[in-house]
């Protein structure tokens, strides 16, 4: 746990440096980032215990002994294989009720102190939320970061979507401790402003104003950023931040809702060529069968008439292709976002049932190689488990593209582990090794023996 905590404050330390962040505010983060490791650290825990302590058993002659008493490993298994079934239990119950209420706490407290110093949330090339602008820069240097190049500018309005679009080679921020204002001082660049056009016509041509400018300045109030409150609680719907019941609730509301896109855009496609409307006054059985097509234009339609029909099938056909290619962009953010729902359901259910797979796979192993401590059993543990983990990254990864089930994702390191178990398990309580190698060695020494035989005869 000390070791991945370490790492989550290498990994947060941009957001935590040079913020003047108090003690107590620091320590939350710390605590808050605590349990979300824990689907990490304890299965790798009870992997490294078991092989350590079996193997320290079996190094110094504990096994031999009790079973010269009359106690199996199967019996000297059986305390610690009930108290790791409750610990599974466990494992659930905190993974359905601490781990989301410290994610919660955890993703809000960060997004509280990214207010603290807006200036410092501006990332070179990507797009930054600063006060009523989404500002883009490709580079930031000098004193305090303070000199800005290649600047993007989009300003906010109250009605959706990006109509004033500002750009600028390079700039400055400027601002005081005892302000609430930030100054951004724009040098040679362009101001576009999108104009909205009433007539139809008009507005397929896009018409803009363009306005140049040498040096232009832009104030923008961050009063409303100042009194921070960082027990504010804003974000409530992430993935990993729902028990069992909200997790299978909002499944089925993302199921419903691209069910219905479904159903809607086959709707609207089947409107706009046509085909509901097809039959709507005929009877089928009514209509002559024909062998040749009725439908040609050649005879039946003038040039006029002709241009008029294919202008309306292109454009029918051009709506209808729109129309399908922006559902299913929203079908795949959709769909990414309800693989990670479900994946996320099955990934409680899976921590409990790891952490006891993985006790039947260190203690038999410990058994088997007969070394205890710090140094083999570490060794071994970290490499099985590290093939565990990048298993159910691969799978995961694949599940939230859709590749494979959102089920199979969660569940596959658990279901490659399970037959690793019992053969471990049935080596250990038999008395054999990992790989008896006299089953590998002994069919070469009767292939020559025969061939030598053969050869003397």
């Amino acid at each position: 746990m000390f070791i991945l905590l370490l790492q989550t404050i290498w990994l947060f330390i941009s957001e935590l440096a040079g913020k003047d962040l108090d003690f107590s505010v620091i320590l939350k983060f710390l605590t808050f980032a605590t349990p979300r490791l824990i689907p990490m650290v304890l299965p790798l825990t009870i992997l490294l215990t078991s092989i350590m302590i079996f193997g320290n058993f079996a190094e110094n002659y504990e096994f031999a002994a009790m079973k010269s008493s009359g106690i199996s490993l199967k019996r000297a298994m059986r305390t610690l294989s009930v108290f790791i079934f409750f610990v599974g239990i466990g494992a659930f119950l905190f993974s359905n009720t601490v781990i989301p209420a410290s994610e919660k706490r955890f993703i809000n407290l960060r997004k509280n102190i990214v207010k603290v110093k807006p200036a410092m949330v501006i990332t070179p090339n990507q797009f930054n939320d600063l006060g009523d602008i989404n500002i883009k820069v490709a580079e930031k240097y000098g004193d305090n970061d303070r000199f800005l190049r290649d600047i993007i500018i989009h300003k906010k309005a109250a009605r959706p979507g990006n109509f004033t679009v500002i750009k600028a080679v390079d700039g400055e921020l400027k601002g005081s401790v005892n302000s609430d204002l930030v100054t951004l001082v724009l040098n040679d660049g362009n101001y576009y402003d999108e104009i909205q056009q009433r007539s139809p016509q008009r507005r397929k041509k896009l018409p803009f104003a363009k306005t140049h400018f040498e040096k232009y300045i832009l104030n923008i109030d961050l009063s409303s950023l100042g009194n921070v409150d960082m027990d504010e609680q804003i974000h409530k719907k992430g993935y990993n931040m729902l028990n069992v019941n909200a997790l299978k609730d909002e499944i089925d509301t993302l199921s419903f809702s691209v069910n219905k896109d479904i159903k809607s855009v086959k709707n609207d496609v089947d409107r706009r060529n046509g085909l509901k409307g097809l039959n709507k006054n005929m009877k089928i059985d009514t209509l002559q069968v024909v062998t040749n097509d009725t439908l040609d234009l050649k005879d039946n339609f003038g040039v006029a008439q002709k241009l008029q029909i294919y202008k309306l099938a292109l454009s029918n056909s051009d709506g209808i292709i729109r129309k399908i290619s922006s559902t299913q962009r929203n079908l795949t953010i959709k769909k990414r976002a309800l693989n990670k729902y479900e994946m996320s359901l099955h990934d409680k259910y899976a921590l409990g049932i790891s952490c006891i797979l993985l006790f039947f796979v260190g203690a038999p192993l410990g058994a088997i190689i007969r070394k205890g401590g710090l140094g083999l059993p570490i060794v071994i543990g970290v490499v099985l488990f590290l093939t565990y983990h990048f298993i159910g990254i691969f799978a995961k990864n694949s599940a939230e593209e859709g590749g494979i089930p959102p089920y199979v994702g969660s569940w596959l390191s658990t279901f490659i582990i399970f037959p690793l178990s019992i053969f471990l398990t049935r080596r250990a309580t038999t008395d054999r090794g990992i790989f008896s190698f006299d089953n590998f060695i002994q069919p070469i020494k009767d292939f020559f023996a025969k061939r030598s035989a053969k050869f003397k005869k």
